[in-house]
């Protein structure tokens, strides 16, 4: 049977000096679904759980509504779909069923209106009782959680339904709009479900509803491996560091400790000619010259036929003392560390501002990222965070819109 994953890895250094050490390493691994032998798209249940508070009268609500009604167009008659809504009470406007009248789905969602206050709890709730009705291992599952406020009072709650997501191996994609959101909240909101492949977005217009909503059901109609994880095995006198996500979007993934010498990181599910990244970070110690395998890393994925497969590949480090050769680098790599590090830089300077901490320390940290913005080629983010490091120097709180696009859009830096 073909392999439905590939796994490749790329050093940024193929040659390190021998006898010097401690030497920091960094490894990128590209783990891609091919999808050789698995059906075209599979079914896939998901649960739409949609803010209709008032704050998202006119603009929002109209594209909210043609948002879900163009994503209803990508589903197959087999698929499952529910549509949850929620202000200060809740209301399931379709409950969870096969997608075989669309035009009658579409006449419910024309009929969305705004009103009430902001309770997300609720929403949740509704959403999850819906997806159990169709959580079945041969089904995609998804939660897609929109809103435009801040919920009053239930966040512990929020965050209980989250871990029930998390414990069925269901991701919350987590949608922000405007500018009057908690994004700390709904980062750990959606970070909670970040093992199955949970994340949260900023949508900075309503016309970009449209783009993100099919963005997510899209990749949950791509998938063809479920609950992937990368482990990795090092020799002694390799340690791993970090670990980060670098495709589609940049994150740093939490790791399990095997051993003094071994980690596993949860990928969730892999989507077809997509998959995913990720940049490990090794420290390497001192070594005689020669060639080493200082590592194994090892993918393993269940195939839609319920499987457990499992793909290895070996990195291995020549040690020399030949200083030119050395200083050779791969700079699709050093590309990638570049973007790691500017979100790493932004986001430091984000906590050290949100906690009423050193701005003096949170605007140079800005500056750097302004720098390695500017080498990446991205000029606009990097005038967002030099005008935000600017507020700083003057004394001033981060503006809402630029402390928004700094986290979110630092995370596309590889996209």
């Amino acid at each position: 049977m073909a392999e439905l994953v590939r796994v490749s890895c790329r050093l940024a250094n193929s040659k390190l000096m021998a006898e010097h050490g401690p030497q920091i390493l960094y490894a990128v691994t590209d783990i891609v679904p091919v999808g050789e032998g698995a059906p075209a798209a599979g079914p896939v249940n998901v649960s739409f759980v949609l803010d209709r508070s008032g704050s998202m009268a006119g603009e929002k609500i109209d594209n909210l509504r043609r948002a879900v009604k163009l994503a209803l167009d990508l589903l197959d008659p087999d698929d499952i779909v529910s549509i949850v809504l929620f202000d200060d009470r809740v209301e399931v406007l379709a409950p969870a069923s096969p997608v075989r009248d669309k035009e009658s789905l579409k006449r419910r969602v024309d009929q969305i209106r705004d009103r009430g206050g902001t309770e997300i709890s609720k929403g949740m709730e509704a959403g999850l009782n819906e997806l159990d009705k169709y959580h079945t291992p041969d089904r995609v599952s998804r939660m897609i959680l929109l809103t435009d406020g801040q919920t009053y009072g239930d966040e512990d709650q929020c965050l209980e339904w989250a871990k029930q997501l998390a414990e069925k191996k269901i991701p919350l994609i987590a949608f922000g709009l405007g500018d009057d959101w908690n994004e700390d909240f709904l980062d750990r909101l959606a970070n909670v479900t970040a093992g199955a492949g949970g994340l949260s977005e900023f949508i900075d217009a309503p016309e970009k509803i449209v783009d993100f909503f099919e963005r997510v059901v899209a990749g949950a109609k791509r998938v063809v491996v479920r609950d992937a994880w990368l482990t990795v095995r090092l020799i002694p006198g390799v340690t791993p560091q970090r670990v980060w996500r670098v495709r589609p979007l940049i994150g740093l993934l939490g790791a399990t400790a095997l051993s003094d010498r071994g980690i596993q990181v949860a990928l969730g599910d892999l989507e077809r000619d997509q998959g995913q990244s990720l940049l490990m970070e090794l420290t390497v110690q001192k070594k005689p010259k020669g060639v080493f395998r200082i590592a194994q890393v090892e993918v393993g994925y269940r195939t839609p036929a319920g499987q457990e497969e499992r793909v290895r590949q070996d990195l291995a480090v020549e040690f020399t003392t030949d200083a030119e050769e050395a200083k050779k680098v791969d700079e699709e790599v050093r590309r990638l560390v570049k973007a790691v590090t500017a979100h790493r830089l932004q986001t430091k300077a984000l906590e050290e501002a949100a906690r009423g901490g050193d701005r003096t320390r949170a605007k140079d940290l800005l500056m750097q990222a302004t720098i390695l913005l500017r080498d990446l080629g991205n000029q606009e983010l990097a005038d967002q965070a030099q005008q935000e490091a600017e507020r700083l120097g003057r004394g001033e709180e981060m503006s809402p819109t630029g402390t928004k696009r700094l986290r979110y859009e630092t995370r596309r830096l590889t996209s």
